[in-house]
């Protein structure tokens, strides 16, 4: 049986080369160069803050990173703080977001192949430049492995994250 496939609309193949990235004060320093490693992957940049050095509220930057990749405009998200503690905890609040904080290279594609990750958080003051490159190398590279353990198991998740 082969199915027949649509083009994909301009809109969608523009989501599907979008990473939105965002940090904290904490992160700025190293968001350059993640920046460059999603742009040499040949993605798009869609930067949500923190534009400075100057302290900012780690769960305003994650919020408005996440409704980005919620509302189709990016593929995925990276966020960097000081260490991705905060990062991850604040995304993995909003329903829809599966974040895993990163700080090696198989969890940078396992967390997407096994659990269907959307949103990578690594920690600026806990790792260094030439690591964090490889970690988006891994990350955008990973695709969900759709098996059918794996889809269950992100289906139990989403039932956890609806569950009163």
């Amino acid at each position: 049986l082969k199915l027949a496939t649509a083009p994909l609309s301009e809109e969608i193949q523009r989501m599907k080369k979008t990473i939105v990235i965002g940090s904290d004060h904490a992160g700025f320093p190293m968001k350059n160069v993640v920046i460059e490693a999603i742009q040499a992957k040949g993605f798009d940049v869609l930067d949500v803050g923190s534009y400075t050095d100057q302290p900012v509220d780690f769960p305003d930057i994650a919020r408005d990173l996440c409704k980005k990749v919620l509302e189709g405009t990016a593929f995925r998200g990276i966020m960097v703080c000081g260490t991705g503690v905060g990062a991850v905890i604040a995304t993995n609040k909003i329903k829809g977001i599966r974040s895993a904080m990163v700080h090696d290279i198989h969890c940078a594609h396992q967390c997407v192949e096994h659990d269907d990750v959307n949103v990578m958080c690594v920690g600026a003051k806990i790792i260094g430049p030439w690591l964090v490159c490889d970690l988006v190398d891994a990350f955008l590279d990973a695709k969900f492995n759709a098996t059918e353990e794996h889809v269950r198991r992100v289906q139990k998740l989403a039932e956890i994250e609806s569950s009163d």
